[in-house]
């Protein structure tokens, strides 16, 4: 239980920190998962900060996806 606290708790100071809430997409969630698996391999808190970083990542990856269906380009159009 206390490695979720913990997880749960660099979370909340990552965001708070002055990563700003467009920037903190992701973080919470992959910090918790982070930490969880960190815990089995024991390194929570290293666990955490890595969720984060590949949550933030993950987020950022599909809101430019979602933005690129958006307006229509799919990235696969052919060139000539």
């Amino acid at each position: 239980m206390r490695f979720i606290v913990s997880a749960v708790v660099f979370g909340l100071v990552a965001a708070g920190a002055g990563i700003g809430p467009a920037q903190a997409k992701g973080c919470l969630k992959g910090a918790a998962v982070g930490g969880v698996a960190g815990h089995l391999a024991g390194h929570g808190v290293l666990g955490a900060a890595a969720g984060c970083v590949i949550g933030h990542h993950q987020a950022t990856k599909e809101e430019q996806q979602a933005q690129q269906r958006a307006h229509g380009s799919d990235g696969d159009a052919p060139v000539r």
